[in-house]
């Protein structure tokens, strides 16, 4: 690690300690030439994921668009913020856990639609309602029955 004193390129590390809830390490160090101290911090270098579009172009992962998302559908429910936001940190770490920097859309709502049936059934219901693109009464119908089913 360079010196932002001297400019020199080895120093030793004298205290280490996670910070952040284990996100990054601190460390505090000693310059090898000039005995100046400086903190440096490590953290875990993520990739950025990449949404393969229903129209095949390609977009960066939004946290944010899928937070909302969420909270549209659980509008006047009584689902905390905090639980919409642990729901997305599952989702994105399960996508982070699948290795692949590719994902699609369809596999971001069908991960999103899991937390939600979970969650809240009837915010399951009205996002699955925008997602799956219900077009009459009947595929609405379909859909509740299938929750109705996996309850008993």
């Amino acid at each position: 690690m360079k010196c932002p004193f001297c400019g020199y390129e080895e120093s030793k590390v004298i205290d280490s300690r996670p910070t952040d809830e284990g996100e990054r390490i601190r460390r505090r160090r000693e310059c090898l030439q000039c005995a100046r101290r400086f903190t440096t911090y490590e953290i875990i270098e993520s990739l950025p994921i990449i949404v393969i579009k229903k129209d095949k172009t390609r977009q960066a992962f939004s946290r944010e668009k899928v937070l909302n998302g969420m909270i549209r559908a659980c509008e006047k429910r009584p689902v905390s913020l905090d639980t919409l936001e642990k729901a997305i940190d599952e989702i994105e770490t399960e996508i982070q856990n699948t290795l692949d920097r590719e994902v699609s859309s369809e596999k971001i709502g069908e991960l999103v639609m899991e937390k939600l049936k979970d969650i809240d059934e009837v915010a399951y219901v009205r996002f699955a309602s925008v997602y799956r693109q219900f077009r009459d009464i009947n595929t609405f119908m379909d859909e509740l029955n299938k929750l109705l089913n996996t309850q008993k």
